[in-house]
This record gives structure tokens, sequence and C-alpha cells, in this order.
């Protein structure tokens, strides 16, 4: 299948031939579904914390804080911004100045003041035509208006980084980047002896953007909310690129017999998360920002989450050491097992069927490991893979965030499952991802390899079929503890058109 030239390619993104055939073979076999057991709840699955119970946790994390905790923030914050901008380019590509009412950019030149990047665009036009965004828009000369904002003579917004566009607006005329307002936020809420730590993953043609930026805003950011910014960057790494295939399921070749390779998804961050050196970390997707007015929630319940981990990881650290140390008796094991199925959701029949020193075996295996706590949002319609109840390969079942593509809609029962759930993931969750001596887990061993999917895509123009690794937070997470937390929508406010920036959320 591979010639001496493949192997050498390989080699050069760190893949080796096992590896390679392996992916190849996936375009044969497929992935497989995965067997639930239920959606999660409220009433099971997911914890709704009273008043009180909040109060707990946040204090458990503030305590944490001021004992010196280790504490990061990673923001996968590589993707360019294109798809904020695809009805604009569909507009701009097109041969006619009048956009179609009710239409995104019909909706956009309605609200031109409204838009946070205004005074940059401006500057644009007037360089560009001569005239401002309003005269242009006066005179009916749209393409011209949109144009300024997504193409590489104007803003070139079409093709920068999510983390670099302007997303905010403020009243002394100020403006932030979800970089800016992601700084902000970890000041609120992950500062450690006064030092915040942030970790962006980039792509290798943004990472002097990223730099440069960092450079200009730190000072008066560290100056404003009396702490020190600990940034670094990191770019998915090579080894975890896919190869491409034909839709027969051949080795993708590009025009000069090269093999084609792809990047893994937001999965591969798994390895860009593992090389985090912090016991606790924050996870959140870079447009999921808001200005300082609308940040109360946000910062109360990354408090909330936060706790909730520390509180859960107190005792698994009590009862590991109670395990390996056989501190225990049937009443501690018991105690245990409770533990694992009300707070951790996980239940297996070997907890009603093996002997103490059995059951002592298999509670060690099933605590000790990476813990995360998500927060959850009731569905209202916005998009986003949801929390379940699924089966583990070992016949355990737990907590686990899926995409639909995971479930068999054929089944009617996981059809069913599917459609009766309640809430959805907004990525808003943070992590335990080191071991009671301080050592690091390998988050690579906890990764389930058959929770991966296949989409088509297209090169020069020719059809091709790409591997997408096991996301971050579905299936590199599998195999980890999680606990599902419900918090509320003002936490989710994601850009995912340029539309978006003129939702509510958005505006000081």
């Amino acid at each position: 299948m591979f010639t001496e030239n493949d192997i050498k390619q390989m080699a050069g993104h760190g893949i080796g031939v096992a590896t390679a055939e392996a992916q190849m073979k996936r375009f044969s076999t497929g992935f497989p579904y995965l067997t639930l057991r239920g959606s999660a709840t409220v009433d099971a699955g997911i914890k709704k914390l009273d008043s009180h119970e909040q109060e707990l946790a946040v204090a458990r994390w503030k305590k944490y804080l001021e004992d010196g905790g280790e504490v990061a923030k990673f923001v996968p914050a590589s993707g360019a911004a294109s798809r904020m901008f695809k009805a604009l380019f569909e507009f701009v590509n097109g041969d006619s100045d009048v956009a179609p009412e009710g239409k995104p950019v019909a909706e956009l030149v309605a609200h031109l003041d409204q838009l946070p990047f205004l005074p940059e665009l401006t500057e644009a036009t007037v360089r560009l035509y001569g005239k401002t965004p309003a005269e242009l828009k006066s005179e009916g000369q749209l393409r011209k208006l949109i144009g300024a904002i997504i193409l590489p003579d104007g803003l070139n917004y079409g093709a920068l980084p999510k983390a670099m566009l302007t997303f905010h607006r403020y009243a002394d005329g100020s403006t932030r980047t979800p970089l800016q307002e992601h700084l902000v936020e970890g000041a609120q809420t992950a500062a450690s002896h006064g030092v915040v730590n942030l970790h962006f993953t980039v792509s290798a043609d943004h990472r002097r953007l990223f730099e440069e930026k960092i450079k200009a805003v730190v000072p008066e950011m560290e100056k404003r909310y009396g702490i020190k910014y600990n940034i670094s960057l990191s770019e998915q790494k090579p080894s975890t690129d896919t190869l491409a295939a034909t839709p027969d399921g051949q080795p993708f070749r590009d025009s000069a017999g090269n093999l084609v390779f792809r990047p893994g998804g937001h999965g591969a961050l798994i390895a860009n998360l593992g090389d985090m050196d912090s016991a606790v970390v924050f996870i959140k997707n870079i447009d999921n920002v808001v200005p300082d007015s609308r940040r109360d929630s946000t910062v109360q319940f990354k408090q909330v989450l936060a706790g909730e981990l520390i509180l859960a990881h107190d005792r698994i650290e009590k009862y590991l050491f109670t395990l390996r140390e056989g501190l225990y008796d049937r009443a501690a094991l018991d105690e245990i097992v409770k533990f694992l199925r009300n707070t951790l959701c996980i239940d297996t029949p070997l907890f009603d069927s093996l002997s103490d020193v059995e059951l002592a075996e298999l509670l060690i295996a099933k605590l000790d490991r990476p813990l995360r706590v998500c927060g959850m949002v009731r569905n209202d319609g916005e998009p986003g893979g949801g929390p379940f109840l699924a089966v583990n390969p070992d016949g355990s079942s737990s907590p686990q965030i899926l995409e639909s593509t995971q479930i068999d809609m054929t089944d009617p029962a996981s059809k069913e499952m599917l459609e009766k759930a309640t809430h959805f993931n907004p990525v808003d969750l943070v992590c335990y991802i080191k071991r009671p001596d301080g050592s690091r887990y390998e988050l690579e061993k906890y990764v389930d390899p058959d929770t991966g999917f296949i989409s088509s895509k297209s090169f020069e123009g020719r059809e091709l079929r790409a591997l997408e690794l096991p996301g971050l937070w579905n299936g590199a997470m599998s195999d980890w503890n999680t606990i599902f937390v419900e918090v509320p929508s003002s936490t989710f406010n994601p850009v995912k058109t340029v539309n978006d920036l003129l939702r509510p959320a958005h505006q000081e």
C-alpha cells in the first residue's frame, strides 16, 4: 500500500507505518456506534446545585487558589474565522449589490452602528474608497462595504483567526478581541498567588499574530488587574495528522503523487493538553466570551465548576489512600461504591459481585484517572454535543459527551434517548490532570480510538475522505472520570457567525 517515499513522508510527520495502516483500515471498517444507557438529565447524570452547594463550591475554589494551587486556562484557538463569514463571502462573490431582506447581510448592514469593529471598518473603507461605511450603504455599494470586512485589502477578517477579531467595543471607545477577553476572564477566575497561566493552541501561520498581540496588550492588562500573565502557545503536533483516502479507501495522493495529510481535528489537542504542567486546567472555546458588564454569571459558574472539581478530587485522593494502604472494611468499600455511582455516575455489576480485595483493586482502577467537571446548558435549540450515560468496552457505564454521529439513529431506543436529551455541551469544563503524587497522567492512554468519525472533503477539485480523531471533550476523554453540572445559558455566548456579534450578550 505504501511506497518507500510514502514511508519517508510519514516519518516526517512522526507517523509510523502501523499507525498509517490502522488509519487506512478505519476507512473500510468505520467507527462503531456507542451503546447508550440514557441521556443525562438532572434526574440522572447531571448535578443541579442549589445556592448553598454553589457557595460551598466557590469557597473551596477560593481556598485552593489561596493555597497556591496549580491552575491554567487552555484555549483552542487555531481555527481561522472563515466560517464566521460564509454568508458575506457568498454575497461578495455574487453579482448583485442588493442584500436579500431577512438574510444575514441585510441584517448586518441594517445594524452597522452596532458592529464592534466599525471604527476599523471605517478606516478601511475611507482608505479604499474615500467613503465611510454609512456612505457606501446609502449609495447601495454593499459589495464594497462587505468586502472591506472580509477581503485582504480591507480588514481581512475572512482569513484571520477568531482570536484576533474585534468582538466587543466599550463605552470609552476601547475594543477587545476574544484573546483579550480570555485574559480578563483568567484574571477573574484563575489567578493563583497573583499569576494567571494561559495557553493558546494556534496554527503555525498565525503564531506571529498571537505573539505580537500578546506583547501589545499584556502590560496594560497586568497593570489593570494587578496580576502577572504567564502565556504560552503551542501548535497541533504533526504526529496527530491523519492520512486522507480516496472514496474507494485507497491512500489519497496529490497531483505530484505524494500522500495528503489532514489535521486530525480538535481531538489531536489531547497531546497539547497532556503537556500542560498544571494540576487544574480550564478548557473553553475561543469564541465563547462576553464583555465586562455581562461576565458575572460566567465568573460565578467558572468558580462553581472548579470548586466541584476540587471537592470531588479531595474525596478521590482520600479514597485512593484508604484503598492503597488497605485501611478499609466493607463499610468503607460501600461508601466508595456509592460515591462512584452517585457522584461520578459510574456503574457496573462487578461492584456487587467481587470479593473485598478484588473490589478494592477495581475501585483503585476507576478512581485513579483524570477528572473533569463539565458545565451543561439546557437545550433551547443551540447546536452542540450532548451529555449521555454510555456503555464502555468493559461493560461499565459512565457519563460521556457524544455527538449525534456517534449515536445509531436507526436504533429506535437510541434515537428516542437523543430526542429526549435536555442539555447540550457548551464546551465549558475544568480538569484535574495530575496524580496524587504530582505526576501527570499520560492523557493519550485514556482515549477511546473507536470514537472518531469520517467526513467528506475535497482537495484539488477531487473528493476525499478525511479521518477525524476522537474529539477533545468526546472520545479523547472517554476514559476520564466525569461530572456534569448544570450551568445557566448566560454562560454560553459563542460567536459562530459575524451576526452573533449583534446579540445583546456581545453589546456592552
